[in-house]
């Protein structure tokens, strides 16, 4: 931070802790010490960065710049390693059998989740179609019943 900006930033905390102190109540003179105590401290801090900046040595020195490199061809610590083309060829394969599994077991669950679906679906049926009779009390099915029998004892006779 420069000299300046952080004696203004002290100055300002230096007035505030003034302030603070003074309203504050006489009936707690221990914190009021302590109070006291802290804008001190900030004074002697704003003092001491006065200081180093009338003496000149909180400038920065001027840098000296060295002669720029060539960044066209930078030095490498190591040979730049190559990959031969066995060695391409075996990472292609391993990725592909990589993927193939991936593909498997994507679409071993993908028919196991359909199948399950059409379980759910089937199961569903059966109890709507409970339901259904359920509801119409068995009316349907005893006045086919009832239909049936008169015919039945017909030809009986």
């Amino acid at each position: 931070m420069k000299s300046n900006k952080a004696l203004k930033r002290l100055a300002k905390i230096e007035a505030l802790m003034s302030d603070v102190t003074e309203r504050y109540s006489a009936s707690a003179p221990h914190v009021r010490e302590l109070l006291q105590d802290a804008k001190a401290a900030v004074t002697r801090a704003k003092e001491a960065v006065s200081l180093r900046t009338s003496s000149g040595t909180a400038k920065n020195p001027a840098v000296k710049h060295s002669a720029p490199t060539s960044k066209a061809t930078p030095e490498p610590s190591k040979p730049k390693r190559k990959l031969s083309a066995a060695g391409r060829k075996a990472i292609s394969e391993a990725t592909k059998k990589r993927w193939a599994a991936k593909r498997a077991a994507a679409k071993k669950t993908a028919s196991a989740v359909a199948k399950k679906a059409a379980v759910q679906k089937a199961t569903a049926k059966k109890t709507a179609t409970k339901r259904a009779v359920k509801k119409t009390g068995g009316k349907g099915s005893k006045q086919k019943m009832a239909a049936k029998a008169p015919e039945a004892a017909a030809t009986a006779l």
